[in-house]
């Protein structure tokens, strides 16, 4: 239909045998074709007897490749919004010309100005990641070739980084940041590693076949955010009236049961593999939230508070 389109476009001589012949289909398929284009996408085609051809009565400047709804066009609209998460990163630049297409093949459809829709959504992370753009573009050429790579770690707290040769099976974005997930050589483990603390990346051209049963989803099962763990956790968390409505307007985690409490609380359980993050969030809760299990979360909890004490005392 495109090379109709432009066939039509230049005033050709556009005919059913030409374009069996130009286009290797049966004259059945451009019959139909030329009425789905007449029919379908409201394109100003006739058939002129005088010069037995097909012709456009008016000038179309631009070949409508794509129909949607109103509901379709809100979430392109939204879609355009959420493209800060990846900047900083190739995506970012790609979907912006993908979306700026897609925005093109509307125009003669729906009347929208991007720049002024635009304004009805909105997006607002906190504490968004930055990735540098040459050490991601590595990264990701060696996740997709398969491509065993080295570069230099530095861990939290530590002053000097470690070199690490990794088989990189995944990129993902969580929590506002960047992460690889890779089989660590030298300690025969998969590890996570937060792009911001990779330098020196290179490829070592060594090919490495990534395991059938390695699944994202499954890898981060056990994590309330990026950190999993091999343990089984049993977390029960009570909350306050007061907060009960914002816990149940969200779903923090794949395995999440919620109870109503007879105070009008709310009681949330969690199966989780490692207890650091889940230690993070009930604090940030404040008072409103009391761990209840695991014994060792709780004790946790309870001295984090006590140095908080003291900072505060």
């Amino acid at each position: 239909m495109l090379r109709i389109h432009e066939e039509l476009r230049r005033d050709a001589l556009v005919n059913c045998t030409k374009l069996v012949k130009a286009l290797e289909v049966c004259r059945k398929t451009v019959v139909r074709d030329i009425a789905f284009m007449r029919d379908r996408l409201d394109l100003p085609i006739e058939f002129d007897p005088r010069i037995q051809a097909y012709r456009y009565t008016q000038p179309v400047n631009a070949f409508p490749t794509v129909q949607v709804t109103e509901g379709e066009l809100l979430a392109l609209l939204v879609a355009r919004r959420a493209l800060e998460q990846y900047r900083g990163t190739p995506f970012h630049r790609q979907l912006e010309v993908a979306f700026d297409k897609l925005v093109g093949g509307l125009k003669d459809r729906i009347s929208f100005s991007p720049a002024d829709e635009l304004r009805a959504v909105s997006f607002k992370n906190i504490g968004l990641g930055r990735a540098d753009l040459t050490i991601f573009n590595g990264l990701s050429s060696a996740v997709l070739r398969q491509t065993g790579v080295e570069f230099d770690y530095r861990k939290p707290g530590e002053a000097k980084p470690t070199h690490r040769q990794v088989r990189p099976y995944h990129l993902a974005h969580r929590e506002n940041l960047w992460y690889l997930i890779g089989f660590d050589l030298e300690r025969a483990a998969l590890r996570t590693f937060a792009l911001p603390r990779i330098t020196a990346v290179r490829l070592t051209g060594t090919s490495f076949v990534r395991p059938a049963d390695f699944l994202p989803e499954k890898f981060f099962a056990s994590a309330l955010g990026i950190l999993g763990g091999d343990r089984n956790y049993l977390v029960v968390i009570r909350f306050t009236e007061e907060v009960a409505d914002r816990l149940r307007e969200r779903e923090w985690h794949e395995s999440q049961e919620m109870r109503v409490l007879p105070s009008g609380g709310l009681e949330l359980r969690l199966r989780l593999g490692a207890l650091a993050e889940i230690e993070r969030w009930v604090l940030g809760w404040g008072a409103a939230a009391e761990v209840v299990a695991p014994a060792e979360l709780r004790a946790r909890v309870r001295g984090t508070v006590n140095s908080l004490a003291a900072v505060y005392a």
